[in-house]
């Protein structure tokens, strides 16, 4: 394989075509699986254990959790179990969640950089089996740390990215994590700017360490039949997400009026049929700057740019009807 390649496994994959595609990950020696968990729909930790038990080589990660709904002690020891059934293939990405789903579940986002690097240092303390106190603006231990009865308590090896998007928090991951998982519908050229963000950070480490992996998602489509269909499963897919996180509009080259137009268009809750009328809007070229879609070769032609960029595994996150179909010709392409 040329590049290493991971797999975004999200709620628009069925339980069947979740275990379909760790199958071809497995078959095609890619480098992970990735699980979401954003929206109210799945809990990642409950799939990435299915995943662990049925997968033999591929690493498996959460892409991502949060740091508000799951105490840092208790995502210390989910995470440490994790470990327990898939040895060194673990790893923990964990983002700031996003509003307003965060304060609609009562746990307002309030200075995520900050709150981050208080929760990621107790669960590195945790993983270096220490005992933790801390009494932080909002973590807080008292003497606790990782209390098995009938085994020894050991240091496990656990590798924390952060699911970063802002120059503040890509720079707290450059200076204390291991990696970043970058989001998908971020253009190629965002990289400069995010590369030099981690950089600074890596700059303030202590530990010696001179640089730090570098993940993102990708959203993908697939037809060599209808490269058509491709292009515009991805601009349906980035109409919807203007319509919920409109901050990526500056990324996409997409001017704030026309989000405005779209929503207009389009209107709250958004149905299918909404979303093809808005869709129209919006030009090819918008959705070609932050997806790879259209035929086999368009996608592989993205994806190096994206590697060559500096993303190490691009991770693909199809879209539309042919999900597995796509998975399949890039891991056939990349083989």
């Amino acid at each position: 394989m040329r590049i290493p390649l991971g797999i975004h496994l999200g709620e628009r994959f069925t339980l069947e075509e979740t275990w379909a595609a760790a199958e071809i990950a497995e078959n095609h020696g890619f480098d992970s699986l990735w699980v979401a968990e954003g929206r109210l729909t799945r809990d990642a930790v409950s799939i990435m254990a299915l995943l662990a038990e049925r997968t033999n080589t591929v690493r498996i990660g959460s892409g991502v959790v949060n740091n508000k709904s799951r105490n840092a002690a208790l995502m210390a020891v989910t995470f440490k179990t994790l470990d327990e059934i898939a040895p060194g293939r673990i790893v923990l990405g964990i983002g700031a969640w996003w509003e307003p789903l965060a304060s609609r579940v009562g746990t307002p986002l309030s200075k995520p950089v900050v709150a981050m690097r208080e929760y990621v240092g107790v669960l590195q303390a945790f993983f270096r089996n220490e005992e933790v106190t801390v009494d932080g603006e909002f973590v807080h231990m008292d003497g606790v740390r990782f209390d098995r009865m009938y085994a020894e308590n050991v240091e496990v090896d656990i590798p924390i990215y952060a699911g970063a998007v802002g120059p503040r928090m890509l720079q707290l991951a450059g200076e204390t994590m291991d990696g970043v998982y970058l989001d998908f519908l971020l253009p190629v050229d965002y990289l400069t700017s995010a590369r030099a963000s981690i950089d600074k950070g890596i700059a303030a480490r202590t530990d010696g360490r001179t640089s730090i992996d570098i993940t993102q998602a990708i959203a993908v489509a697939v037809d060599d039949d209808d490269p058509r269909s491709a292009i515009d499963a991805c601009k349906a897919f980035l109409t919807l997400y203007l319509m919920q996180q409109p901050h990526i509009a500056e990324h996409c080259g997409v001017e704030p009026e026309l989000v405005d137009r779209i929503k207009q268009v389009a209107g709250w809750p958004a149905t299918p049929d909404d979303i093809k009328r808005a869709m129209v809007l919006l030009p090819d070229e918008a959705v070609l700057r932050v997806a790879a879609a259209g035929t086999t070769a368009d996608v592989v032609e993205k994806l190096e740019e994206y590697h060559e960029a500096g993303v190490r595994v691009p991770v693909l996150n199809p879209l539309g009807g042919r999900k597995l179909e796509t998975i399949e010709s890039l891991a056939r392409a990349f083989h």
